[in-house]
């Protein structure tokens, strides 16, 4: 069921958002060579305690995880692209790394991820990371209301066929309010005009991810991290949105 959130309650979501956006943001100037994961961890559970917010992830037991989890951040490395958890591990030069946060503030939640790349870049790298921002700006782009969640699916796919990259189909976006994962679902492929109305109201994640040569993954024991099946390097990125009279508006930028 789409539960469509009034103006009201979607600036709450924008207070989230923006609590998100800046955590993010620190976390992004963090990352360094050198720097553990779980000094990251521990960044945002000081955050998110002295907010007062709630962690979307901590307990959180889906039927595709190894429950409960437990973290506050989700941290991917290289070929890793979702659900990371956290470990003993300090960043290396080159490193790609995922950074996704899902948070509750007041009852109202946000989630967004960015990819950041440690230390020296490799070009392809920068290549593919900008290829999930590109494509998570045509899909916010084409988050019109009147529109379709096939139109933003169509966008994200369509820049990842630009570039190259193949799209899994299994992990995608969603809708967010009250609890992290709501309806509708937000495929990264799909067909333009298709799929569920995009009406005010409604507040989605957008969240493009890609690795560079394959569309299939595969999960660690641990029961959680996601990697690409053939080890090749991953990027993802995301924002939540609302669709308004006046477009589409990000609710997790810093402010």
């Amino acid at each position: 069921m789409v539960e469509l959130k009034t103006p009201e309650e979607i600036e709450q979501m924008r207070v989230t958002g923006e609590f998100v956006g800046q955590t993010l943001a620190e976390l992004r100037a963090k990352a360094a060579v050198g720097v553990n994961l779980l000094e990251l961890e521990r960044i945002v559970r000081d955050r998110i305690r002295e907010r007062g917010a709630q962690s979307c992830y901590w307990d959180y037991s889906p039927s595709f995880g190894r429950g409960p989890f437990r973290n506050t951040v989700c941290l991917s490395v290289n070929d890793a692209v979702l659900h990371g958890l956290p470990f003993d591990y300090a960043l290396r030069d080159g490193d790609v790394l995922t950074m996704d946060l899902a948070v509750s503030i007041d009852g109202w939640v946000a989630d967004a991820a960015t990819t950041v790349i440690v230390g020296t870049p490799d070009p392809e790298d920068q290549r593919l990371v900008r290829a999930t921002e590109e494509a998570l700006a045509a899909a916010i782009e084409a988050a019109q209301p009147g529109n379709r969640i096939g139109d933003i699916s169509a966008a994200i796919s369509a820049v990842a066929r630009s570039h190259g990259y193949p799209v899994n189909t299994e992990f995608g976006g969603h809708g967010l309010g009250r609890t992290m994962h709501e309806d509708p679902h937000v495929a990264n492929h799909g067909r333009a005009g298709r799929g569920f109305p995009l009406k005010p109201g409604l507040t989605i994640a957008i969240e493009p991810w890609f690795a560079k040569t394959t569309d299939r993954i595969i999960t660690d024991p641990d029961g959680w991290t996601i990697r690409s099946a053939d080890g090749s390097r991953t990027a993802h990125s995301e924002h939540t949105i609302a669709i308004t009279p006046d477009g589409p508006q990000v609710l997790t930028t810093a402010s």
